[in-house]
Parts: C-alpha cells; sequence; structure tokens
C-alpha cells in the first residue's frame, strides 16, 4: 500500500504542475483544493524541497514551485524521497536490501519469487512514469468522462 505521505504529496505536485505556473503556491492553497491536512502537507512539501524536487519562496508571493519541469520528475524518485524504498519485502529492495529473518534460500523462497514480479512491474510503471505523464493521463480521463473522444488512436486510455 502506498502511505499517504506519497499520496498525498503526489497530489501535490499534480497541482503544482497544473496551477504553478504563474509562481509559488502557498501551502494553505494547496492543502485546500486537494483536502489535505495543512500541517502534514507542510511537512511533505519540505521533504520534496530538500530531495530537489520543489523551490520555496518566502514572503508575501511565497509558496512552493517544481524545481524541474514536470516531465523532468520522476514519480518513483518522488515515493522513495517521502517513503523510502518501494520493494514489498527487505531481500527485493536495491537501496536497503536485507536478508528476511525467516528466509532459509531467497533463490527458492515462494514469497520472494512471486513478489518479485510483483515489484518488477511496479517499479517499471512508477520509474517509468513522470509527473508529466501523470498529468496527461488524469487530463485524457477528465476528458473521458465529460463524454470528448480520448485521444488515443486505439480508443483505450493512455497508461
Amino acid at each position: 500500500m502506498l502511505p499517504m505521505k506519497s499520496r498525498y504529496g503526489l497530489k501535490a505536485l499534480v497541482y503544482l504542475a497544473r496551477h504553478g505556473a504563474n509562481g509559488p503556491v502557498p501551502v494553505a492553497t494547496i492543502a485546500k483544493a486537494e483536502g489535505i491536512p495543512r500541517k502534514f502537507l507542510e511537512a511533505i512539501v519540505l521533504e520534496l524541497r530538500n530531495g530537489g524536487v520543489l523551490a520555496s519562496r518566502l514572503g508575501k508571493r511565497g509558496g512552493y514551485a517544481l524545481l524541474l519541469p514536470p516531465g523532468d520528475i520522476n514519480l518513483g524518485d518522488v515515493i522513495r524521497t517521502l517513503s523510502g524504498p518501494l520493494a514489498p519485502l527487505p531481500c527485493l529492495s536495491k537501496t536497503a536490501y536485507q536478508r528476511c529473518a525467516e528466509c532459509r534460500d531467497e533463490a527458492t523462497c515462494a514469497v520472494r519469487l512471486l513478489l518479485a514480479e510483483v515489484h518488477a512491474e511496479a517499479l517499471r510503471i512508477v520509474d517509468g512514469t513522470t509527473l508529466a505523464d501523470l498529468v496527461q493521463r488524469i487530463d485524457a480521463v477528465a476528458t473521458w468522462q465529460s463524454g470528448k473522444v480520448a485521444t488515443a488512436t486505439d480508443g483505450h486510455l493512455p497508461h
């Protein structure tokens, strides 16, 4: 399960990608628009700033803005910044590997073999998706829901 911190962080980044073109956006504005507790969001955006994803500006026109273009913000990196390793088991982590205490043989561990496939697919998706990709998908779904023709040529929504 994706931790709430990452879920709220992704929502905040999508909001900034859509509404941050005219300069920094105050945390209170993002929190209200996305239904995120303001104090929790303050901690999240601070982590994203420290992780090189956001820039901040103090003062009357202060707030947060994307440090990079949305197409350069990798969602796997964002999730790792906010929530740590993505692996469902410690023995599958590339950044925080630990052998599972109950495991006798990693090579034949049924749980590891099953979850290794799930993990590989999840990594392929999150590491292969940028903030711009996510915003585009959201827009495609919104267009489809409003009864307009989807932008995909095969009639399916983009992945």
